[in-house]
Protein backbone atom coordinates (compact mmCIF):
# COMPACT_ATOMS: atom_id res chain seq x y z
CA UNK A 1 0.00 0.00 0.00
CA UNK A 2 1.46 3.36 -0.96
CA UNK A 3 2.80 6.35 1.75
CA UNK A 4 -0.41 8.10 0.76
CA UNK A 5 -3.02 6.08 1.11
CA UNK A 6 -1.61 5.10 4.42
CA UNK A 7 -1.73 8.88 5.59
CA UNK A 8 -4.71 8.72 4.15
CA UNK A 9 -6.58 6.35 6.75
CA UNK A 10 -4.42 8.03 9.63
CA UNK A 11 -6.10 10.81 8.92
CA UNK A 12 -9.45 9.35 8.86
CA UNK A 13 -8.47 7.54 11.84
CA UNK A 14 -7.22 10.66 14.06
CA UNK A 15 -9.89 12.96 12.84
CA UNK A 16 -12.91 10.22 13.85
CA UNK A 17 -12.74 10.84 17.76
CA UNK A 18 -12.79 14.78 17.48
CA UNK A 19 -15.56 14.98 14.99
CA UNK A 20 -17.80 13.02 16.58
CA UNK A 21 -16.86 14.44 20.00
CA UNK A 22 -17.14 18.11 18.90
CA UNK A 23 -20.12 17.68 17.13
CA UNK A 24 -21.58 15.48 20.47
CA UNK A 25 -20.66 19.01 22.19
CA UNK A 26 -22.45 21.44 20.10
CA UNK A 27 -25.33 19.44 20.35
CA UNK A 28 -24.94 19.35 24.35
CA UNK A 29 -22.34 20.92 26.11
CA UNK A 30 -24.01 20.10 29.51
CA UNK A 31 -21.39 17.18 30.44
CA UNK A 32 -18.68 18.89 29.19
CA UNK A 33 -19.39 22.07 30.91
CA UNK A 34 -19.95 20.12 34.27
CA UNK A 35 -16.04 18.93 33.97
CA UNK A 36 -14.85 22.40 33.29
CA UNK A 37 -16.86 23.59 36.19
CA UNK A 38 -15.43 21.12 37.85
CA UNK A 39 -12.26 21.96 36.88
CA UNK A 40 -12.23 24.94 38.26
CA UNK A 41 -11.95 27.27 34.58
CA UNK A 42 -14.42 29.99 34.13
CA UNK A 43 -17.20 30.53 31.45
CA UNK A 44 -17.75 27.01 31.72
CA UNK A 45 -20.57 26.70 29.14
CA UNK A 46 -18.98 28.99 26.59
CA UNK A 47 -15.76 27.09 26.94
CA UNK A 48 -18.06 23.56 26.38
CA UNK A 49 -19.25 25.42 23.18
CA UNK A 50 -15.83 26.49 22.32
CA UNK A 51 -14.10 23.18 22.52
CA UNK A 52 -16.56 21.35 20.47
CA UNK A 53 -16.61 23.87 17.74
CA UNK A 54 -12.44 23.14 18.01
CA UNK A 55 -12.48 19.86 17.79
CA UNK A 56 -15.18 19.37 14.72
CA UNK A 57 -13.56 21.84 12.78
CA UNK A 58 -9.75 20.60 13.18
CA UNK A 59 -11.20 16.88 13.04
CA UNK A 60 -12.35 18.38 10.20
CA UNK A 61 -9.50 19.76 8.86
CA UNK A 62 -7.52 16.69 9.31
CA UNK A 63 -9.69 14.78 7.79
CA UNK A 64 -9.90 16.58 4.60
CA UNK A 65 -5.73 17.27 4.93
CA UNK A 66 -6.61 21.24 5.09
CA UNK A 67 -4.20 23.14 7.08
CA UNK A 68 -2.63 19.43 8.52
CA UNK A 69 0.28 21.25 10.39
CA UNK A 70 -1.16 23.62 12.07
CA UNK A 71 -4.39 21.55 13.39
CA UNK A 72 -1.88 18.26 14.18
CA UNK A 73 0.17 21.12 16.50
CA UNK A 74 -3.71 22.64 17.92
CA UNK A 75 -4.71 19.02 18.82
CA UNK A 76 -1.77 17.97 19.88
CA UNK A 77 -1.48 20.68 22.54
CA UNK A 78 -5.32 20.36 23.11
CA UNK A 79 -4.72 16.68 23.99
CA UNK A 80 -2.30 17.38 26.44
CA UNK A 81 -4.33 20.10 28.20
CA UNK A 82 -7.18 18.55 28.20
CA UNK A 83 -5.20 15.03 29.47
CA UNK A 84 -3.23 17.12 32.37
CA UNK A 85 -6.75 19.41 33.61
CA UNK A 86 -8.83 16.72 33.46
CA UNK A 87 -7.75 13.14 33.57
CA UNK A 88 -4.91 13.33 35.67
CA UNK A 89 -6.23 13.56 39.01
CA UNK A 90 -8.48 11.24 41.66
CA UNK A 91 -12.48 11.12 40.75
CA UNK A 92 -14.54 11.65 44.18
CA UNK A 93 -17.84 11.22 43.86
CA UNK A 94 -20.23 11.51 46.51
CA UNK A 95 -22.20 8.51 47.37
CA UNK A 96 -20.61 6.25 45.31
CA UNK A 97 -19.60 2.74 46.44
CA UNK A 98 -15.60 2.67 46.87
CA UNK A 99 -15.23 0.04 44.10
CA UNK A 100 -16.90 2.07 41.54
CA UNK A 101 -14.78 4.95 42.12
CA UNK A 102 -11.53 2.78 41.65
CA UNK A 103 -13.37 1.81 38.18
CA UNK A 104 -14.07 5.43 37.24
CA UNK A 105 -10.85 6.32 38.22
CA UNK A 106 -9.06 3.26 36.52
CA UNK A 107 -11.27 4.70 33.34
CA UNK A 108 -9.92 8.65 33.88
CA UNK A 109 -6.03 7.45 33.88
CA UNK A 110 -7.11 5.27 30.69
CA UNK A 111 -8.21 8.47 29.16
CA UNK A 112 -5.06 10.70 30.36
CA UNK A 113 -3.03 7.95 28.23
CA UNK A 114 -5.27 8.12 25.22
CA UNK A 115 -4.41 11.48 24.83
CA UNK A 116 -1.15 11.78 25.53
CA UNK A 117 -0.72 9.13 22.89
CA UNK A 118 -3.11 11.15 20.52
CA UNK A 119 -0.95 13.91 21.15
CA UNK A 120 1.93 11.81 20.13
CA UNK A 121 0.34 10.77 16.50
CA UNK A 122 -0.83 14.56 15.73
CA UNK A 123 2.85 15.79 16.62
CA UNK A 124 3.62 13.04 13.57
CA UNK A 125 0.97 14.03 11.70
CA UNK A 126 1.97 17.72 11.92
CA UNK A 127 5.55 16.74 10.94
CA UNK A 128 4.60 14.62 7.95
CA UNK A 129 2.13 16.97 6.54
CA UNK A 130 -1.23 15.64 5.00
CA UNK A 131 0.23 13.36 2.37
CA UNK A 132 -0.75 13.29 -1.69
CA UNK A 133 -4.13 12.91 -0.83
CA UNK A 134 -5.08 15.71 0.66
CA UNK A 135 -6.64 19.73 0.27
CA UNK A 136 -3.13 20.93 1.08
CA UNK A 137 -1.49 18.93 -1.92
CA UNK A 138 -4.03 20.30 -3.92
CA UNK A 139 -3.51 23.84 -2.69
CA UNK A 140 0.68 22.95 -3.77
CA UNK A 141 0.92 23.70 0.24
CA UNK A 142 5.16 22.43 0.62
CA UNK A 143 5.36 19.11 2.76
CA UNK A 144 7.26 19.33 5.97
CA UNK A 145 10.81 18.55 5.26
CA UNK A 146 11.71 15.55 7.61
CA UNK A 147 15.71 16.31 8.72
Amino acid sequence: MSKSILILVARILLSFIFILSGFSKLADPAATAGMITGAGLPGASALAYLAGLFELVAGLAVLVGFQTTIAGWALALFCIFTGAVFHSGTVAIEGWPEGALGWINTLNQIMMMKNFTLAGAYVLLATVGAGAISIDARRGVAQPALA
